[in-house]
């Protein structure tokens, strides 16, 4: 589904990504972990061109992604970020932000339809102002998978949310995945939520790819 190939970033002399080759097949979701500071995020970014390259590329669906137009692969590679950057207004326009951007409109039934995807069944009409942060994590979700992503890149999407929140956003991200059969690649510094969420693991530390393997064999090497 995609492919990374010698991907590399640097800035100002200093490897973020250093030349890492990682297939992720359909259907699998693999987790990207390592220490703090291992460029876990700054590989991440680099599959849907949040940031550029300056080596390598990215193949979806075999197309090398440099030739698909920027909106249209975060359209198709969407993200969830750490913490739910939302805009201003209600649950609904902001479910519907991606397709807009495609001159499509959502219908009510669609976006109640993702809502209740998420856990949020009643949200649409409410200002983004009064959720909790479990909550925004979930209409940042549901924005995501508004676009029917093919594949979907998740940022420590639980790491800024308490205990409870974490776990219930945890669930219904592996329940979609169960559900949909949805790509997903994952960082999290959590070997603990690793090993449940994904199937493979690419273990980095200073930008390299140490390991990639299945989640238990990376992950107790």
């Amino acid at each position: 589904m995609i492919v990374a190939s010698h991907l590399g970033r640097s800035v100002g002399g200093r490897a973020l990504v250093d030349d890492i080759s990682v297939q992720v097949r359909a259907g699998e979701v693999l987790a990207v972990v390592g220490p703090s500071g291992a460029g876990k995020s700054s590989f991440l970014r680099l599959l849907n061109r949040l940031d550029e390259p300056t080596a390598g590329t990215v193949l979806l669906e075999g197309i090398d992604y440099r030739g698909i137009p920027p909106r249209e692969l975060r359209r198709r590679v969407g993200m969830v970020t750490q913490r739910a950057f939302l805009f201003p207004g209600t649950v609904s326009q902001n479910v519907g932000f991606g397709p807009r951007q495609q001159g499509e409109v959502i219908s009510e039934a669609r976006a109640e339809e993702l809502l209740a995807r998420v856990g949020l069944t009643g949200f649409a009409d409410r200002d983004v102002t009064n959720l909790s942060g479990g909550e925004a994590q979930r209409v940042s979700l549901a924005r995501a998978l508004a676009n029917s992503p093919l594949v979907l890149l998740l940022d420590e999407p639980t790491s800024a949310l308490d205990d409870d929140a974490k776990s219930q956003v945890e669930g219904l991200i592996g329940d979609i995945i169960r559900d949909t059969g949805l790509t997903c690649v994952v960082v999290t510094h959590d070997f603990a939520q690793a090993a449940r969420m994904a199937t493979r693991a690419l273990l980095l530390q200073g930008g390299r790819a140490i390991r990639i393997g299945p989640i238990a064999e990376v992950l107790n090497a």
